[in-house]
């Protein structure tokens, strides 16, 4: 599957999209593109499919308001979905894609829905943030 991992990785490029740090092993990336938002996202050839994940905060165990607010904002999501880590803790930005038939337009489609979610509804996540402290 090398060759899907530098595939992925060509395709990043020509997106314009920053590498930040790598793991050939591993066969993942971690790329920025602050000016939509993306900050670390990791980008992980899992054969047969390929994983996006952007940590986006902590959140304070069961608040339950707001975990029915995550549902509702996944309802309009273009790609991928607000999920929490396996502890619960970390909400999290997540997309899948299908290597083998894996495309540039299909990957540049699920950043831009990233980048999309984060704009609309940043300013809600945040003030979340900012009252679970």
């Amino acid at each position: 599957m090398k060759e899907k991992f530098e595939m992925v990785k060509q395709y990043l490029h020509d997106m314009d999209m920053v590498i930040v740090d790598q793991d050939e092993k591993e066969e993942l990336v971690v790329v920025d593109d602050e000016e939509n938002g993306i900050k670390n996202l990791v980008i992980d050839c899992e054969p047969p499919i390929l994983v996006l994940e952007q940590v986006i905060m902590r959140v304070k165990p069961d608040s339950t308001s707001f975990y029915k607010r995550l549902l509702q904002m996944n309802r309009d999501l273009v790609h991928g979905a607000f999920c929490l880590d396996e502890n619960g803790e970390i909400l999290v930005f997540r997309d899948t894609l299908q290597l083998e038939c894996l495309d540039r337009n299909e990957l540049e489609g699920s950043i831009h829905a990233l980048s999309l979610a984060l704009s609309e509804y940043g300013s809600e996540l945040i003030t979340f943030a900012d009252s679970s402290n």
